[in-house]
């Protein structure tokens, strides 16, 4: 199907769209000798044996769903055999690498235990993206590209997230607000017991919030595209950025269905092959990708794609999760920082940001916006809050 400005998705019945490409972007595991031992199937999982002796495991086929082959774990980063001088990269799986290796043997098969170790996530961040595969399958189960396309035409128009961003900082010479709307988070738990997505996104857009970043994933932030939907219903002219962990342009649609102007997609999660198609995705319908980027390596493969106009700078380590603002001031004091300058691209700082200081520190390292969740939607008075955090 050639989707809205020649951008062409592929479709099948149950698989809705697909990148009619393999991914690249990153070093594959070499393949290395395993010590097996026994392990058992559960409804959870692979769980251990204590069997481990015998040296093999056994999962029986007629209780275990039967997996789409897939290839093997696809990283992203810097090319191999490169590395960023200023910080080492941490690579991002999209799945797992080995997918669920069996060995036939009749009716039963066996599996070597240290592929099913490497099949363990290394950090939240690729759990919640190994996650994708299995809730996007759900969703096009239960509408299919075609539906979601035609929906997409019935959406309320995009508004300009960009151009908001821009003029803000224009009129006020304060970094833009990007608000986030946020129930919980995996590391936090509940952030807002009392969440209300409606009455924090209209106490944002009183406060002075330029747009507002809308929490989608489900299963790891209580989040919800629903809620994208009930917050401009209600009359929140704020632009809305979907917060979502893209892997697939499905994904993309169904933002852009829900109502939102923006969308997120993280330099860590998608080689710049996959970015540079999401990119034209997002173009084609309108809205604004806010690419972010957790190191000075991630940003200079960003910048090579031409249709990069906003950037995000993540403060947290994807490999300690520690956020400190030196990230922001560091990257931004890089070349690839200066580039982004040179170019006039939007900066946005994200994580981190609590107080007026660290609002203008932001500022002083070159960003023209800002990206806050905690510290706000928190607070029983998002409103006041806001103006707090500005000094206003």
């Amino acid at each position: 199907m050639a989707g809205p400005s020649g951008v062409c998705v592929s479709m099948s019945r149950a698989r809705g769209v697909s990148v009619s490409r393999a991914h690249c972007g990153g070093a594959r595991h070499p393949s290395r000798r395993r010590s097996p031992a026994i392990i058992r199937r559960s409804g959870r999982g692979l769980d251990q044996s204590s069997s481990s002796s015998l040296g093999f495991a056994f999962v029986c086929r007629a209780t275990t769903e039967e997996s789409e082959s897939m290839p093997a774990s696809e990283e992203t980063g810097l090319p191999k055999g490169e590395s960023s001088e200023e910080e080492e990269e941490v690579f991002i799986r999209r799945r797992p690498p080995h997918g669920r290796p069996r060995n036939p043997c009749g009716p039963i098969d066996f599996v070597v235990t240290d592929y099913v170790e490497e099949n363990e996530p290394r950090n939240i961040l690729e759990e919640i993206v190994w996650y994708k595969d299995t809730e996007i399958a759900a969703r096009k189960d239960a509408m299919p590209l075609t539906r979601l396309a035609a929906g997409v035409k019935k959406a309320p128009p995009p508004r300009d997230f960009l151009a908001a961003l821009k003029n803000t900082y224009k009129e006020t010479n304060q970094p833009a607000l990007i608000a986030e709307v946020k129930k919980a988070s995996p590391s936090k738990g509940v952030i807002q017991p009392n969440f209300d997505p409606v009455r924090i996104a209209k106490a944002y857009e009183a406060g002075g919030a330029t747009c507002l970043s809308v929490l989608t994933d489900e299963k790891f932030f209580q989040g919800s595209f629903s809620y994208l939907r009930e917050i401009r219903a209600a009359g929140v002219t704020c632009p809305l950025l979907c917060k979502e962990f893209v892997v697939e342009p499905y994904q993309v649609f169904l933002a852009r269905f829900y109502g939102a102007d923006a969308i997120l997609l993280i330099a860590a999660v998608l080689p710049n092959s996959d970015l540079a198609y999401l990119l034209k995705v997002v173009k084609s319908l309108g809205m604004t990708a806010l690419v972010e980027v957790h190191t000075e390596g991630e940003l200079e493969r960003v910048l090579s794609i031409p249709e990069v106009e906003l950037v995000g700078i993540n403060n947290r380590d994807l490999g300690t999760f520690e956020v400190t603002l030196e990230t922001t001031k560091r990257i931004m004091e890089s070349k690839q920082g200066q580039e982004c300058k040179d170019r006039d691209l939007v900066v946005v700082g994200e994580s981190g940001i609590f107080t007026l200081d660290d609002v203008n520190f932001t500022q002083e390292c070159g960003c023209r916006s800002i990206l806050v969740g905690e510290s706000l939607v928190k607070e029983n008075d998002p409103e006041t809050a806001i103006k707090t955090l500005f000094g206003r």
